[in-house]
């Protein structure tokens, strides 16, 4: 059946990337709508039988990069420069500049940790193909089971691991689940223990910055949580969350029910992995990545120029200590 399936990817690939059929006589042949068709397209993107190069420069804003560094204490700071309007556009842009971010950090038998959320995908998919010997990618959260799959941590795992010829590692349980006893018992269980423990020994991770506001927020998305629960959080002082764990303005854990009831790697885990590359941009995450950096969960982060001006500003404006020099990742606040 999946043969099938590719099969019909290919074709429809071939007929419209190398035939220049458009989609309308697509649809014609296959008895699809041009919709399918667009869909297709993309799922045959995904599977990676298309590949398409566009070499659009990344520049970046040196200045911005060097505060950043210097407020934070970031080992480094990667910044786009004159940032798209459009946010699906800005997305791709910074899922290409956390690739190159990774790429720079692999080597054989390393371990990269793999939260979830779609600037993790954009950086999924922004990654070559390249076989990197004996690695392995590891699943950071449960799953979300809800929404678009392919922003799930256990389809980007498989799917990083499938470009670089690792072993996947995945957690078989939910990212969150109704009772805190539920979430003890699945974390202790045998499998998801060993995971959880690999995870613990990643060398690198990549992980988006999720915030807490309705309208942006990816636990709300996901279904997860409904408006009135993350509105609730809003109350409790949640700014934000990163590898599912809700913080407030400071970065601190906060001691609620719901950071009880995840299924992922602990934050004093995540916070002792060399190398934990945040890609997260827009001007209404600042206030949740401010969270992240202050909170010392975070030693890259992967931001757009507005964005970091926006981090810079909130930061400043609630200063609360002098933060080590570029190159140095200091700890929580």
């Amino acid at each position: 059946m999946e043969e099938e399936r590719l099969d019909l990817l290919a074709q429809v690939a071939i007929w419209y990337y190398e035939e220049g059929l458009n989609q309308a006589d697509i649809a014609e042949r296959i008895n699809k709508s041009r919709s399918m068709v667009s869909r297709l397209l993309d799922q045959a993107r995904e599977a990676g039988l298309v590949e398409v190069r566009v070499r659009y420069p990344l520049r970046t804003d040196d200045g911005l990069e060097q505060e950043l560094c210097r407020e934070f204490g970031l080992a480094e700071a990667h910044v786009l420069a004159k940032p798209p309007d459009d946010y699906p556009f800005l997305l791709r842009r910074l899922g290409e500049l956390g690739a190159r971010c990774l790429q720079g950090s692999l080597h054989p038998g390393i371990t990269i940790g793999l939260s979830w959320g779609t600037a993790v995908h954009a950086v999924v998919s922004a990654m070559p193909a390249a076989r990197v010997p004996e690695a392995t990618v590891v699943q950071l959260i449960g799953a979300i089971g809800h929404g678009d799959p392919m922003v799930d941590g256990s389809e980007l795992g498989r799917w990083l691991a499938q470009k670089l010829g690792a072993s996947f590692r995945f957690l078989s349980a939910p990212l969150l689940v109704k009772d805190e006893a539920v979430a003890e018992a699945l974390r202790r269980e045998r499998v998801n223990q060993e995971t959880l423990q690999i995870a613990a020994r990643a060398e690198v991770a990549v992980v988006g910055i999720g915030s807490a506001e309705p309208e942006y927020s990816s636990l709300l998305r996901a279904g997860y949580m409904s408006r009135s629960e993350v509105e609730e959080l809003l109350a409790a002082g949640v700014v934000g969350d990163i590898v599912a764990h809700l913080i407030d303005g400071d970065g601190r854990l906060l001691d609620i029910p719901a950071n009880r009831r995840t299924v992922s790697l602990d934050a004093d885990s995540l916070r002792r992995i060399p190398k934990v590359i945040a890609v997260s941009g827009s001007i209404p995450k600042a206030r949740a990545i401010v969270a992240a950096l202050r909170g010392g969960y975070v030693g890259c982060l992967v931001t757009d120029a507005n964005t970091a001006q926006a981090v810079l500003q909130l930061h400043r404006q609630r200063a609360i200590g002098p933060a080590g020099p570029c190159g140095r990742r200091t700890g929580g606040l």
